[in-house]
């Protein structure tokens, strides 16, 4: 493999040849098969760069690819009976370190965030297309869990059409792509409402959220209010609720939400929201997000201006990865957290 403008690191004066990263050789639970390994620096090709990781982000997917759950996303190329690729994480801030021969507009030295391979690791690869510029006014850490979470909500927001002036409903506000989705809706001059649990509702408040919805005390079936748009991006609120919260001619983008379920985890609303927006006039469906510095300098830009703040809640040492995912699944992470590499 080819680099150039390497400058490798060195311990008493010898290139570092592994590094510690965390790892899984089987499907499971984070804590029963998540371990901190020393494993071999990677290599890179002619057309990608290697970055010194600082932070890499947590969230949900990550967790999804290490218990291999729901079994779909065995099928999409992640391995059948155990994980292909052993190290874990895709969130990352870091410096690039080296290089390839076909890469241009990267080079030593550049901090940056975006999507890389196995970011829960000292050194990761990554392709200069899935990269960005660190913003400026943002450490590692915060920067690392913007990549993920944000580019889902911004293509979230742009899925639903939300305007300026338009009645917005998030549910699941106070978690990772929730947490970006309100900001940028009021960014663009929307009226946001968040929906979260009691202990949440001040942090959804704080990004900005007009008005917030406790879904452990309040009916979201009550009442006469109508959204132009409804983001789901959490929960399994069925797709009849969902639809009544709407105006007659609102969009709903089911983002996420989990049952938990081994074979489809909830995606069924999504098949079903699709097969149904043909023969109404709301608009109903889902999208696979897309992983792009297009919308990583997008985005850039609304956080150095100041009208996104990543809301980091923890950062754990790198060994505590599975206690990171632990605390995420449960709920315990207000917005987001990150993982510190160095």
């Amino acid at each position: 493999m080819t680099t150039k403008h390497a400058r490798p690191e060195t311990t008493s004066n010898q290139p570092i040849a592994t590094m510690n990263a965390v790892v899984n050789d089987t499907y499971g639970e984070p804590e029963a098969v998540l371990r901190l390994s020393q494993v071999p620096r990677p290599g890179i090709a002619a057309a990608e760069v290697l970055l010194r990781v600082h932070a890499a982000g947590v969230d949900q997917g990550v967790w999804h690819v290490t218990a291999g759950l729901p079994y779909p996303i065995r099928l999409a190329g992640y391995g059948l009976r155990a994980p292909k690729t052993h190290v874990r994480g895709e969130d990352v801030a870091g410096r690039v370190v080296a290089v390839g021969a076909d890469v241009t507009g990267f080079t030593v030295g550049d901090d940056v965030y975006g999507f890389a391979q196995g970011s829960f690791a000292e050194y990761a690869v990554a392709r200069p297309g899935k990269l960005a510029p660190k913003p400026r006014n943002l450490g590692f850490e915060q920067a690392a869990v913007v990549p993920v979470s944000g580019v889902t909500a911004l293509q979230a927001i742009r899925k639903g059409r939300v305007e300026a002036g338009h009645d917005v409903l998030v549910l699941g506000a106070s978690g990772g792509v929730g947490s970006f989705a309100v900001q940028i809706a009021t960014a663009l001059g929307a009226r946001v409402t968040g929906v979260a649990s009691t202990g949440k509702l001040d942090l959804v408040r704080s990004l900005g959220a007009a008005d917030v919805i406790d879904y452990t005390r309040d009916d979201l079936s009550g009442g006469d209010r109508r959204y132009d748009v409804v983001l789901d991006i959490a929960g399994n609120r069925p797709l009849s609720l969902l639809r009544r919260l709407l105006t007659p001619r609102g969009s709903l983008v089911i983002v996420g939400g989990e049952t938990r379920g081994r074979w489809l985890g909830g995606t069924d609303r999504q098949l079903r929201a699709m097969a149904l927006s043909p023969f109404v006039r709301q608009r109903l469906g889902t999208f696979v997000a897309s992983e792009n510095a297009a919308d990583l300098a997008a985005l850039t830009e609304l956080v150095e201006s100041g009208q996104v703040t990543p809301a980091l809640d923890r950062t754990y040492p790198l060994a505590d990865a599975p206690a990171a995912l632990r605390d995420l699944r449960d709920g315990r992470i207000r917005g987001k957290a990150a993982l510190r590499a160095t």
